[in-house]
């Protein structure tokens, strides 16, 4: 049985209209249940228990619950208000029958919190006869809440959530524990999905909070929190005790790349501030950033965090912190965090940031190391030069020192160092400890290069991420709402959850290029993982396993032979075959030097590396060709160079398989999607919608149904994770193909399924995500010369071919893809692009090499080719004068060939002998490609000094002074016409005939500068001949016969550009030798593989290096493709428009136009001037467009049209605006017409969006079509420009546009002057209106009259529509007219209206209509307000209302109870809360922009604003059918308002820090217009949540001080004041609303007390203005007001306060009414709003939140009521006295001389955060039983805000400090018991922390204070839920409490304390006075002396007894007998003495 109790909701968000009725339905397992319905209100209670039957069948681990909570609809649908989802995975492994879960927030559909929560008890009882599931293996790690997918309705929760029918064949299965579908699991990827964000540095905010710690080890600790984020630490003010309360807050502001932030550590360390050792840390807790950040709201509210120690994963929790953490980045609003009246009760297992039963465990990651491969070399080769130089062996392969490190949460680990080795063996397994669920996202690999002197080089990096390579477990999804069974079975292998595994399996490195240089790298960073990594640079090769609760002694440990062993397996490898096709390369920027392209993969054909062997891996160098328009572009023509090379790698084709499955899976439903939302967009028909809509979810239904993932058993390279992902997507699949033929069956909104069908996509994406891709990528070169310019990198699975099938091949292996490749680390990102290729691209096993043929096409074709080279010796040509040149060589000169040494490879065959031929690409003439041209020749003349000119022995030259032919010789060549004759040029520096003069300078025989004027000392002059010539269609040039002697290229030195013609200045010259082969067997195209045993020999492997030349590897292989057919195509691009492009000139606009590139062929549209949105209507056509290849292929992937906007400049370059790319639609059969359709294409910028076009493009095939096939050429527009023809251009519609112009606002200075005279000019559609002039904008900023009227065509369809352009226009003297800012309205559609629909909306405020009606004649009523007693109630001020309207009643006091108003508080700003749309109902604020944006990254600048507002409906084209009515009729008068604002500034929330203690001291400054308010004086010092409760009153003048700037600034002595942040409210837009937001309506109309009424004008009376302006009657009011008519509507009083409580303040019946209706009608109520504070610092960042209303009463309706009162509450002063009578039971710390245990006992006391004032009884010396007595009186005096249940704490921290801090801490007293000692440091034998409001009940007697009195020992018996008392309402309690002492590792009874605990407030302290110990006045009680034993002494004052009790007692038989023995001795003594004489005297007898 699963028993669910929903006890409550609680800030519940209010509707639009009236309060929400929620209902909760809690769905589990396909069954729902509702709770009863709890009409109007915000906090329901329902109390209900839902129960669920189990039917025998145990909680599955992964089962959890869905609640939602709706607004009860009594007709229709039921309204969404929120979800949570709840696992019940901690009751299902049996740690716990019943758990509460409390406060669990609810989300809306776009999983954001709404800030309601709701709590539960959730119950189970499990089935007799079954075992809880321990099974916690795979945990969860997280609760998510919420609908995973936003459903809103409820029958979308219902029919999602039929997972099992009772009764059904499954639910039999299910009962009996079998499978009911074992191959089908509901399986998704990843549960959490991180928002997009741009790859650039961003400002964020991260925000800790440390709350409190609870449990902390050791005793008589002063813990400290110290928190770093981002490498920044701060740290909290140091505390006392083991449950210390902090309640501060840091913030962290940053500005980095997301990725780097989300990849840092949050860590919290907790350190005992009393220690000094290094042991001094108590415990710690890390999680990555990122995992905040996908947590939902993008914070971790209130949870807390275990502390342990992470060296020591067995030493257990370290106690527990509790935090809050939220993360802001651009655009973000921070989570508002709530503090809960609860908290001192909060339970920390349900609420860990790891929930209960997820216990952070214990887990050993292992990392293996075997072997690295193909490092780079990172050493200079200085020394193994100097080694070949001597004849010995120098090796530059290995000039690397390689060593491996990991690094994870901070923890690294390094491998031995492996000197001199490009392919290490390093054979380690490194260990880390980690905890699990995992805070840290990824694990970083790097390999280095060990330097001995200085730092160690990276040499590459490489992430795991390991929410890749491991599954929670948990990670099984349903639909929506429902949440399927996951079944498991007997087996392991049905496990979907597991821990992280990879491997064996290399991981490849990426960074910058490979060539070694002693120089700076440029690519440095890219080695470190940041960015795109341009060359591969090895590949590691490592296995990762972990295992739970595992401790390893050694972190670096070397691995066993047997694993070495094993891991051999997969490192076998086969050999691969890659074949690259370049059918063009174009949109080069400029031709420079000869271009070559360059294929790798791997190491293999990096033609740089020296220590990569040569393959036939580069194209042939090319110059490029001007294209006739902007761009260049390589003269391949027919012959197409082919690049072949061959590899070897792991075989791990069944991964790349699947991985292509689902692409191919996701690439069709991502393509049909688009289809969809296209339609959507265009609002095509529902009928044509559906059509669409089914095509996409039977295709994807087919797509999940045919395509099965390849089995795994039995393949190579198998792996561990390779079986767990195999499972985990065949889950996923099923899933989504079961959720698809649901919503075939039940959707009915085809709209509402598109966010479904994203998911999918989104998850299918994921799926594909393959993190054992050991294949490199394939990395294109763009080179010019040896120089590397552009990069272009291509995943090897897209073009890798499968034995499985088409689907499993890639996307475009064997078929032509466009690949726009990039320049590496680009600074301008993208701005530019390099080069546009079209390359064909097959990758494959050798085995499947003959399966390239039914790719390939054309002819292929492999030479042999070298160079014969000669040099000029006193002009005569040979090889004489070669200098470190080769009489034959290769192609750079260098390698020396010969033609007998040239040998075919195997299975290949001469064909023909020698011949040489040309380079075609080398030899293009100048006018190459262009359609005009001007033939130049200098004329040239000399002279003696002072003679005459007459002809140069050369008469005609070039520009270099070779001999060129003279005018009347030169020919048009064929194919070209003169357009003029022959002229020479004057514009240039020459005089007014053309001539230029100048002087040769011995030995030369030319000047070498020129001059215009002529001198006496010229000799020379030249004049310059031009003679234009274009390019004639009709006649094609002639291929030109070549002579045998035309055959050399020359040169005029070596290794400059080579040129046809010789020239006198030529030097070198060559010629090239091709001999062609054929494969002899025939095989087809895939002989060309066949090569590779022709492509060389490493010579440094070889003996010698004669042999190397044996083979035809000593100089590549030219492969080229030939192309026996040229297909010509017609096309047509259609550039209709572009809208929202960037502003580059200095006067707001552009002047934009477009270059469009085809392939080789481009063209330019025309320049729209001054626009951002212009409307070219072009129509480009490019006839006989050639195109090699099979037109099949070309419609199938045809070349995208690319379009690059720029600016045109008169002065300087042309900047780039963006660019967009347009696929055409490709034709084979012109005779059969289809239009395209013109699209909106996104223009990026820099990797942003900068704006969209509007194009289409068609191509049509030409050869074998007639040209009547092809379209009519469209109308013209100009000379050669053609316009969009009809059937593709909109179809348009008269519409009209009704403008309502305002006014303008805050006008900047533009060129130094103010704008005086306005006009307004508004454009859309080619039509233009304008305003009247604003005579003087300083006195009326509003225009004089307000509507304009423009009638225009506008497209039918609203994707076409163009924008509205505003531009200002200021006129100023002399007739000038400048543009002083700009706005372009995008989308008209929001203003779209129905011109005969009764509107009965306002177009201003009922107040403004009053102002409006009889402006001067205003006769306002104020009814005489009755005189109450003027009694205040201490228990009611505004402070209750406020804590009541927010939920908090227990500090609002009897207010309540009293029936009295509550107001509304909007969790936003007043302008965002949606129902009053902005308050910009009346007319719309646009922002005004002027300036060109210099940096993309920023905002325009914003000149000023522009309100106003638009209509737009269509008009009928019929002149004879009346005009629609204006929509623009009443409007209010425009004239200046002299009004009173009233400003009530309540607090502040969570500031930004400003000053080094991270606090700051804040304080308001307001500004008005030229007004400003400074209280700088009333400073709150050292808070961030400073309580103001001020109200400030100002007057201003509307509209010219509109804006009213709250700014809260940090208050600073001696330097200046920083600004925290500052909010701006239009203040015009609430006195124009209709609204009515200048002033909330409250709910009663009181005429005195707290709620008094403080409007202008009475209830009835904005009422009847409220029917004027909507053109009903007045109010009809009967005499008594108890009823009212309204808008046909009746309404009573009774119907509004029926049930209220009245009470004395309230006004007449008739006014209460009247306000009833008013709260009716939509109008903004009594409310307090929350705005956001932004600086200009960080202006998209939050810097706090202030609470805060204004109201705004125009003078002249005369003086509002008098002002609320908001003065923050003051703390109450309380007295706790407390009494220590007794101890008893103290352990006995010391041993007294006489060997007797004693203490000596005092007691200590203090109260948290007071610790200035402690106390401390006498001394109970000699205490030897453990008693002690002391009667001894304790007096705090604190503080206390009883509403907040707080103590306000003010010291300064430090003694510098000029104002003291306050705090607000929780009540608690503290008592510790302790040893004294005179000559040492007493010793500390116990304490006991008690909160005065959870009172621990004290024990009656001794005997009964026991260690389970404590909550949260062992045995406690206090539960989670039992009552506690609270001594503020006992006031006063006696009895004892145990003391409580740590000794190894655990808790103990140092002690018991008997005390009297009583609270007193300050009369009562005066009234009952009582002194400190026992002074005087000793009473209340009387504390007599304490009756000690005689022995309680201190032996240093009281020597006689210290004699008595201490030497007498214990040793008095000692002394005793002592004496007596002493005495007898002394007797036998004397006796013997004596004896002698006395025996004498008897016997002599002498008397």
């Amino acid at each position: 049985m699963l028993r669910v109790i929903v006890e409550s909701a609680n800030s519940i968000p209010k509707r639009k209209l009236g309060v929400p009725d929620p209902i909760a339905a809690v769905l589990f397992n396909g069954e729902k249940k509702k709770t009863k319905t709890i009409d109007n209100d915000l906090n329901p209670v329902w109390n209900e228990v839902l129960e669920f039957d189990l039917k025998g069948i145990a909680l599955d681990p992964s089962s959890h619950i869905d609640v939602v909570v709706k607004d009860y609809e009594t007709v229709g649908k039921d309204k969404f208000i929120g979800s949570a989802k709840i696992s019940l995975r901690d009751l299902a492994s049996g740690q716990a029958t019943s758990l509460p879960f409390k406060n669990v927030p609810l989300v809306n559909e776009k999983q954001q919190a709404i800030g309601a929560a709701i709590n539960l008890v959730i119950g189970y009882e499990p089935p007799a006869g079954t075992f809880p599931n321990s099974n916690n293996d795979h945990p969860d790690g997280e609760v998510s809440y919420g609908d995973p997918d936003g459903e809103d309705e409820e029958e979308g929760v219902e029919n999602t959530g039929k997972c099992l029918q009772p009764g059904s064949k499954q639910a039999e299965q299910a009962r009996a524990g079998q499978n009911p579908n074992p191959s089908q699991k509901t399986t998704r990827y990843s549960t959490k999905r991180r928002r997009a964000l741009a790859n650039k540095p961003q400002d964020f905010q991260i925000r800790v909070r440390v709350i409190e710690g609870r449990q902390l080890p050791g005793n008589n600790v002063r813990p400290v929190v110290k928190v770093n984020v981002c490498g920044e630490t701060h740290r909290t003010r140091i505390r006392r005790g083991n449950n210390p309360y902090f309640d501060e807050m840091f913030f962290y502001n940053v500005n980095m790349l997301p990725s780097e932030l989300f990849d840092d550590n949050i860590i919290f360390r907790v350190y005992d501030s009393h220690s000094l050792r290094a042991d001094s840390l108590m415990g710690e807790f890390k999680l990555d950033v990122g995992y905040v950040y996908d947590e939902p709201a993008h914070s971790v509210l209130r949870k807390w965090l275990l502390l342990s120690d992470l060296e020591d994963s067995g030493s257990g929790p370290k106690g527990y912190l509790k935090v809050s953490i939220i993360l802001a980045g651009n655009g973000d609003e921070p989570q508002t965090e709530r503090r809960e009246v609860n908290d001192e009760q909060d339970d920390i297992e349900t609420n860990l940031l790891v929930p209960a039963g997820v216990t952070l465990r214990s887990v050993n990651i292992s990392l293996k190391v075997y072997r690295a491969e193909d490092m780079p070399q990172m050493d200079d080769a200085f020394v193994q030069t100097v080694k070949q130089v001597f004849g010995k062996d120098g090796d530059k392969k290995n000039l690397v020192d390689p060593f491996f490190e990991m690094s994870y949460s901070g923890k690294k680990l390094g491998t031995k160092i492996i000197e001199k080795n490009a392919n290490p063996e390093w054979n380690q397994v490194m260990n880390i400890q980690a905890k699990f669920p995992f805070m840290s996202e990824s694990i970083k690999l790097t390999v280095f290069d060990w330097d001995r002197l200085t730092k160690n080089d990276i040499i590459g990096t490489a992430f795991l991420n390991l929410g890749k390579i491991a599954s929670s477990g948990g990670e099984i999804e349903g639909e929506r709402a429902c949440f399927y069974i996951v079944y498991h079975l007997s087996t392991a292998e049905s496990e979907v959850g597991f821990f992280p595994a990879f491997g064996p399996c290399y991981v490849n490195l990426y960074g910058s290029p490979r060539e070694f240089s002693g120089l700076p790298d440029p690519y440095e960073e890219l080695n470190t993982g940041k960015g795109e990594g341009v060359a591969y640079r090895g590949r590691v090769l490592i296995e990762l396993s972990s295992k739970l609760d595992e401790k390893v002694d050694k972190r670096v440990d070397d691995i066993s032979s047997d694993d070495i062993l094993l891991a051999q397996k997969y490192q076998r490898k086969r050999k691969y075959s890659l074949c690259a096709v370049f059918h063009s390369a174009c949109m080069l920027q400029e031709p420079g030097e000869p271009i070559q392209f360059e294929v790798s993969i791997g190491n293999y054909g990096n033609k740089l590396d020296s220590t990569c062997k040569p393959l036939a891996s580069t194209t042939q160098f090319s110059y490029a060709v001007f294209d006739g328009n902007h761009y260049y572009y390589l003269p391949w023509a027919d012959t197409k160079p082919v690049v072949i090379l061959t590899s070897f790698w792991e075989d791990i084709n069944h991964r790349l398989d699947s991985v292509n499955i689902l692409l191919f899976i996701a690439e069709r439903l991502e393509a049909n999607l688009t289809s969809l939302k296209t339609a959507i967009l265009a609002k095509e028909p529902e009928s044509r919608l559906v059509e669409i809509w089914l095509k996409l979810v039977n295709h994807t239904i087919e797509d999940l149904s045919s395509f099965k993932l390849p089995v795994m058993e039995g393949q190579s390279n198998l792996t561990a994770l390779d079986l767990q992902i195999k499972k985990l997507r065949d889950a996923s699949v099923v899933s989504i193909r079961q959720m698809a033929q649901r919503m075939k069956e039940e959707a009915t909104d085809v709209k509402a399924t598109v966010s479904e069908f994203e998911d999918w996509l989104e998850r299918l994406k994921q799926l594909a995500e393959e993190p054992q891709n050991s294949f490199p990528d394939v990395i294109i070169w763009m080179m010019r010369g040896e120089k590397r310019v552009a990069y272009a990198r291509v995943p090897a699975n897209r073009i890798l071919y499968s034995t499985m099938g088409e689907e499993a091949c890639g996307k475009f292996c064997g078929l032509t893809q466009t690949i726009f490749m990039q320049y590496p680390m680009d600074k301008a990102k993208g701005v530019k692009i390099p080069v546009q290729l079209r390359v064909n691209m097959w990758l494959g096993l050798s085995a499947h090499e003959k399966k390239f043929n039914s790719f390939a096409e054309g002819t292929f074709g492999v030479f042999a080719e070298m160079y014969e080279n000669q040099a000029k010796v006193i002009r005569n040509w040979g090889t004489t004068g070669l200098v470190g040149r080769h009489k034959f060589s290769d192609v750079t000169g260098k390698v020396k060939l010969k033609q007998e040494r040239f040998m075919p490879p195997r299975d290949w065959e001469w064909e023909g002998d020698w011949f040489f031929e040309p380079e075609r690409c080398l030899l293009t003439e100048a006018d190459a490609g262009h359609t005009e041209f001007t033939d130049e020749v200098f004329q040239n003349e000399m002279r003696f000094p002072g003679g005459e000119w007459m002809p140069a022995s050369e008469p005609y030259t070039d520009v270099n002074g070779e001999q060129a032919q003279s005018p009347g010789e030169m020919d048009c060549p064929p194919g070209w016409m003169w357009e003029d004759e022959w002229s020479y040029d004057v514009n240039r520096a020459v005089d007014e005939k053309g001539w230029e003069y100048g002087v040769t300078i011995p030995p030369e025989d030319k000047p070498k500068s020129w001059g215009a004027a002529e001198k006496m000392y010229h000799i020379h002059r030249r004049k310059r001949l031009v003679r234009p010539r274009r390019r004639t269609l009709d006649v094609l040039p002639t291929p030109e016969r070549r002579t045998s002697g035309d055959d050399w290229e020359y040169s005029s030195l070596i290794g400059w550009k080579f040129h046809r013609k010789e020239r006198s200045s030529d030097m070198f010259r060559r010629r090239r030798w091709r001999r062609k082969m054929a494969p002899s067997d025939r095989m087809g195209a895939s002989a060309i593989f066949r090569l590779e045993g022709a492509l060389g020999v490493d010579v440094d492997e070889k003996a010698s290096k004669a042999d190397a030349t044996k083979l035809f590897g000593a100089n590549t292989p030219n492969v080229s493709c030939n192309f026996s057919r040229c297909y010509r195509y017609h096309l047509r691009v259609y550039v209709y428009q572009a809208k929202s492009l960037c502003a580059m000139d200095k006067d707001s606009f552009s002047d934009p136009y477009a270059h469009v590139s085809f392939l080789n062929v481009s063209k330019t549209t025309e320049v729209v001037r001054s626009t951002l949105n212009p409307t070219w209507d072009q129509t480009l056509i490019f006839e006989d467009v050639e195109i090699y290849g099979d037109p099949k292929s070309i419609a199938c992937n045809p070349p995208d049209v690319v379009m690059e906007l720029y600016d045109s400049d008169q002065v300087g370059r042309d900047e780039p605006l963006g660019h967009c790319m347009c696929p055409p639609i490709v034709n084979l059969n012109p005779a059969v017409a289809i239009n395209p359709k013109l699209l909106w294409y996104p223009v990026t910028k820099k990797g942003r969006d900068a704006g969209q076009m509007l194009v289409a493009a068609e191509l049509l095939l030409k050869d074998g079509a007639n040209e009547g096939d092809l379209p009519l050429v469209p109308p013209m527009k100009g000379d050669n420009l053609f316009m969009v023809p009809q059937g593709i251009r909109p179809v348009v519609q008269l519409t009209a546009i009704e403008v309502l112009t305002w006014g303008l606002r805050n006008m900047k200075t533009y060129q130094l002057a103010g704008v005086s005279s306005p006009s307004l000019v508004v454009e859309c559609g080619g039509e233009t209106v304008h305003t009247a002039v604003i005579k003087n904008f300083k006195k009326n900023p509003n225009f004089p009259s307000s509507v304009l009227l423009l009638k225009v065509l506008l497209p039918k369809q609203e994707m076409y529509t163009p924008p509205i352009v505003l531009k200002v226009v200021d006129h100023r003297p002399f007739g000038r007219k400048p543009v002083v800012g700009q706005c372009t309205i995008d989308s008209l559609e929001g203003f779209r209206c129905d011109p005969y629909l009764n509107n009965n909306e306002m177009v201003m405020s009922a107040k403004m209509a009053m102002i409006s009606s009889a402006p001067g004649n205003v006769v306002i009523t104020i009814e005489d307000r009755p005189i109450v007693n003027a009694e205040q109630e201490d228990t009611v001020d505004w402070w209750s209302k406020f804590y009541a309207s927010v939920g908090e009643q227990a500090r609002c006091g009897p207010y309540l109870q009293k029936g009295y108003d509550t107001l509304q508080v909007y969790d936003c700003a007043l302008e965002e809360v949606p129902e009053f749309r902005g308050l910009t109902d009346f007319c719309r604020t646009f922002k005004l922009q002027r300036g060109k944006m210099e940096d993309e990254d920023e905002d325009p600048t914003v000149v000023g604003e522009f309100k106003g507002s638009f209509r737009v409906y269509p008009l009928y084209d019929d002149p004879g059918i009346a005009a629609p009515p204006r929509q623009f009729r009443e409007l209010p008068e425009s004239g200046p308002q002299e009004c009173l604002v009233r400003i009530y500034l309540v607090r502040c929330i969570d500031l930004q820090p400003k000053d080094n203690n991270g606090l700051c001291d804040p304080y308001i400054k307001i500004h008005l217009g030229r007004k400003t308010v400074d209280d700088r004086e009333n400073y709150k010092p050292n808070t961030l949540n400073p309580e103001f409760g001020q109200m400030f009153e100002m007057s201003c003048f509307l509209p010219h001080e509109k804006d009213l700037k709250i700014a809260v600034y940090d208050y600073d002595l001696l330097s200046r004041d920083e600004k925290v942040g500052e909010t701006v409210i239009d203040l015009e837009n609430r006195l124009l609303s209709r609204f009515s937001s200048y002033c909330g309506l409250p709910q009663t109309y009181c005429v005195s007390g707290t709620n008094q009424w403080r409007d202008q004008l009475k209830p009835s009376q904005l009422l009847q203005n409220l029917a004027r302006l909507r053109g009903i009657p007045p109010p009809d009011v009967q005499m008594d007001g108890s009823s009212l008519s309204f808008e046909g509507k009746q309404y009573s009083m009774l119907d509004f306060e029926a049930n209220k409580v009245a009470h004395k303040h309230l006004g007449l019946p008739k006014e209460r009414l009247a306000l009833h209706v008013l709260r009716n009608q939509g109008l903004v109520p009594e409310h307090v709003e929350t705005r956001t504070l932004y600086s200009s610092f960080q202006p998209t960042l939050s810097q706090g939140k202030i609470q805060m209303w204004v109201d705004i009463f125009p003078k002249s309706l005369g003086l509002p009521g008098p002002p609320f009162v908001i003065e923050p509450r003051k703390a109450k002063r309380y007295y706790l006295r407390t009494i220590i009578w007794n101890t008893t039971d103290v352990i006995l710390d010391e041993t007294s001389i006489t060997g007797e245990n004693m203490s000596d006992i005092y007691v200590k006391g203090w109260m948290s955060g007071m610790d200035q004032d402690k106390q401390k009884t006498d001394v109970h010396y000699r205490s030897l039983d453990g008693d002690g007595n002391f009667n001894w009186r304790f007096i705090f005096g604190f503080d206390y805000l009883p509403a907040e249940q707080l103590c306000l704490v003010s010291k300064k921290n430090r003694f510098w400090n000029l104002d003291k801090t306050e705090f607000r801490i929780p009540p608690k007293l503290i008592i510790q018991i302790w040893d004294n000692d005179k000559f040492s440091l007493d010793d500390y034998l116990g304490t006991v922390e008690l909160d005065l409001l959870h009172l621990i009940p004290p024990a009656k007697s001794p005997e009964k204070c026991r260690l389970k009195m404590i909550p949260g020992m062992e045995g406690s018996s206090l539960s989670k839920g039992s009552p506690t008392n609270s001594l503020f309402s006992q006031k006063s309690v006696q009895g004892w409490w145990p003391c409580l002492i740590e000794q190894d590792g655990k808790h103990v009874i140092g002690g018991k304390v008997e005390m009297t605990l009583e609270i007193v407030e300050e009369k009562e302290m005066e009234e009952k006075p009582a002194g400190k110990g026992r002074d005087e006045p000793n009473m209340n009680p009387r504390l007599d002396p304490p009756n000690r034993p005689n022995t309680s002494f201190f032996w240093f004052t009281s020597p006689c007894k210290t004699f008595k009790f201490i030497v007498w007692r214990r040793f008095k038989w000692i002394f005793i007998i002592s004496i007596i023995l002493l005495l007898v001795i002394l007797f036998l003594a004397i006796l013997l003495y004596s004896l002698p004489n006395y025996i004498s005297m008897k016997i002599v007898k002498p008397f």
